[in-house]
């Protein structure tokens, strides 16, 4: 049986996971069908805007599998 420290270490990389693809599909949906953002909407900076996302959390979950 795991101990509550593990679980929640666990339930914190899961939660960076689907925020990491929640942001992916983000970005697929914005390459692959751009006109559905509006006409007045800067696609690269929306691009950007996720990739700092996933960056974020990717970052998150290096540290807690690094350090924890």
């Amino acid at each position: 049986m795991k101990d509550l420290r593990s679980d929640l270490l666990e339930a914190f990389r899961e939660h960076a996971r689907g925020h990491i693809e929640k942001h992916r599909m983000n970005v697929e949906v914005l390459v692959n069908n751009p006109v559905g953002t509006g006409e007045n909407s800067d696609i690269i900076e929306q691009i950007e805007q996720e990739m700092r996302e996933i960056a974020d959390y990717h970052d998150l979950l290096e540290v807690s599998e690094k350090y924890f």
